[in-house]
């Protein structure tokens, strides 16, 4: 049983001073106001305090060696971004302490401070925290309610987005998802479901670049026994499985003229006619499209019907790609992390160091490579502690510094061509032939998914060569594949 004199912890507060008389006499005055404090010598030490456990103020020495308080705070707020940070400074050093607060410190003290001054700010900030504890509380309900906890972000292009889903999603009106391969797009459109008044009703996805042509038409719009060779009953389609809910049509630029003009006909009528049928059913659907290709260049070029792309393109959601949101990689990373730990016995940490590792990488393939990555170096680390050496990145992604050479930047020299006195290596042409094959695989993987008959047509290869390229590359078919 706690005594009754036993101060209540009020909160924890981590104190960093390279001066370890100025740190212990702190840290004293504010356990005995009842607070829960850790001290640091330097800001390294710092750091994995705040990897390991919860901390929710940080105050910080200004001038320290090695690690200065402004380099520490930066990095403090990639690992904890909800972190309270106050700075202690000499007076003669108040320009540094603004430009803390710019960077994102809650306030400063000039040393030396009065006891009544530091126990007023460090209250201050505390509240501060509890407040944004409460409000990260209601907007994760909020988003659990709605179906947004999947769209991982703080950058103002997902804040954009997601107050133009909000907005759409209490209507009805068709919306066409577009954004690159990987950026989440049917993480989007379950979203706009889940807020919408069809919520109680299904969401009924379709990739139309996994399903042959042939196949597609049947697949949508369901067919009659006997309708064609294989029909041996009455099959429903997905746009009867979809009614009074939402029907999400992936990749829709893959399908064909013939095809477009069918959905058209459909999405204008309301209604459907199964393969081999001559009676139409009344079908109420949501529509939510998708594609990965400039589809106005697709119109142009004649190769997307034009009136079927005004009636999806009622409203228009872009969904950014991870390099145009960099500041959204952080929060990214743990969350895929902490999904890989739910599934290991063995939970890992991000370490700071490997989070700026990651920023520096502009993610080709968007947020589906960041969670590979992860998943990657959770199952296959060493250590508890994810560095940077466990997150591979490919040379052709990384974010170079203006006027800096690939060594500066981390580049191994098996990966870019380097100087070594008036000799220059670098990557062999067998290699270079070897990666090219490899995007050029991965990428029409992606368009295709597991007709890999139209995969290898698309690259001019017969099926049996592309399965023999895949296994020489390591490349895993998709579940499902067919030669």
């Amino acid at each position: 049983m706690t005594d009754a004199t036993t101060p209540v912890p009020r909160g924890r507060i981590l104190v960093v001073d390279d001066q370890c008389n100025m740190r212990a006499t702190t840290a004293l005055l504010l356990r005995a106001e009842g607070y829960t404090v850790s001290e640091s010598a330097t800001g390294e030490e710092a750091l994995g305090v705040l990897a390991q456990g919860r901390v929710d103020l940080l105050l910080t020495d200004l001038k320290m060696e090695p690690m200065d308080g402004l380099t520490l705070l930066k990095r403090a707020l990639e690992v904890a971004p909800r972190l309270q940070v106050i700075m202690m400074t000499a007076f003669g050093s108040i320009d540094s302490a603004v430009e803390a607060m710019r960077l994102g410190a809650y306030d400063y003290v000039t040393k030396p401070f009065k006891e009544g001054e530091l126990r007023y700010r460090v209250e201050r900030a505390l509240d501060r925290a509890k407040l944004q504890a409460a409000v990260a509380n209601f907007a994760t309900e909020f988003n659990q309610r709605h179906g947004l906890s999947a769209l991982v972000g703080r950058s103002q292009a997902m804040r954009d987005l997601t107050t133009r889903l909000l907005r759409v999603a209490q209507s009805d009106a068709t919306v066409l998802i577009q954004g690159e391969s990987g950026t989440g797009k049917e993480l989007v459109a379950r979203a706009l479901h889940a807020h919408s008044r069809r919520s109680g009703q299904p969401f009924v996805p379709v990739n139309c670049a996994a399903i042959s042509e042939t196949l597609l038409e049947s697949e949508l719009f369901g067919h009659a026994k006997g309708a064609f060779t294989g029909a041996v009953k009455t099959r429903r389609g997905l746009f009867e499985e979809a009614d009074n809910g939402t029907l999400f049509i992936d990749e829709v630029t893959e399908t064909s003229p013939t095809f477009q003009s069918k959905l058209l006909r459909t999405l204008q009528d309301g209604e459907v006619r199964r393969v081999g049928e001559s009676t139409a059913l009344r079908v109420d659907v949501r529509i939510a499209a998708a594609t990965n290709r400039d589809i106005e260049l697709e119109v142009k070029e004649k190769r997307f019907r034009q009136d079927l792309y005004y009636r999806l393109n009622v409203v228009m959601l872009r969904v950014p790609p991870l390099r145009e949101r960099l500041e959204d990689v952080p929060a990214l990373a743990e969350h895929f992390l902490e999904r890989a730990n739910a599934r290991s016995p063995r939970p890992r940490r991000l370490s700071a160091l490997a989070v700026e590792h990651l920023m520096t990488y502009s993610f080709p393939g968007n947020v589906r490579e960041l969670e590979n990555l992860v998943e990657q170096a959770a199952a296959l680390a060493e250590a508890d502690e994810l560095l940077p050496e466990d997150f591979p990145l490919r040379p052709q992604g990384r974010v170079l510094p203006a006027a800096t050479t690939p060594e500066a930047a981390g580049l191994p020299p098996t990966d870019a061509v380097r100087a070594t006195g008036t000799e220059a290596t670098g990557p062999t042409l067998a290699s270079v032939v070897e990666d090219a094959e490899r995007r050029a695989i991965i990428q029409a993987l992606e368009r295709h998914g597991v007709d890999l008959a139209r995969v290898a047509d698309e690259l001019g290869v017969s099926s049996t060569t592309l399965w023999r390229k895949m296994k020489r590359l390591n490349l895993r078919p998709p579940a499902g594949a067919r030669e």
